[in-house]
């Protein structure tokens, strides 16, 4: 196995103050995983073996823990991250078309990124926003009473938003 300076791509220093401070705790993975991916934006490879090592653990364990919680992201994720409700209320009113245009329009598939690294869509099972269904988010912004042409829309306007930047 090779070592942990040779793996080392990210800046394990900014995850120094939340190991210090929750690494000593008994059960505070989940909280120590979190913290990393608020940081880090996801949880790269070298961040998990670093996080294994300052808490006395195994990396299959903090493997186990990160990939068993849907929360937690191993890849990044665009600058504009789309997640498309598809609970029940979503469903019903048309989500699925929603998706598929914006599969469509962006080129991508659930989990993906574009190759420009703006957008990334991930379907989930419930916003907790039913009575503006269907709905997604983008980053902080909740859009709802989609259609599949308004959300491309949308997306049309952050690309503009970004090429006039």
């Amino acid at each position: 196995m090779e070592n942990q300076s040779a793996r080392a791509k990210s800046d394990l220093s900014l995850l120094a103050p939340v190991l210090a401070e929750y690494a000593p705790q008994k059960g505070s993975l989940i909280t120590i995983l979190q913290h990393a991916q608020d940081i880090y934006g996801y949880l790269p490879a070298d961040v998990l073996f670093h996080i294994a090592e300052q808490t006395g653990t195994t990396p299959a364990k903090v493997m186990g823990v990160a990939t068993f919680y849907t929360q937690f992201r191993f890849q990044p994720v665009g600058k504009y991250l789309i997640q498309l409700c598809d609970g029940t209320a979503c469903h019903v009113n048309g989500s699925a078309q929603i998706a598929e245009a914006i599969r469509q329009h962006l080129h991508i598939e659930n989990g993906g990124t574009t190759a420009d690294g703006l957008f990334s869509l991930n379907i989930v099972a419930c916003l907790g926003c039913c009575s503006l269904s269907p709905v997604m988010t983008v980053n902080d912004d909740s859009y709802g009473a989609l259609t599949p042409e308004k959300a491309v829309a949308i997306l049309d306007g952050l690309r503009a938003k970004e090429a006039a930047v």
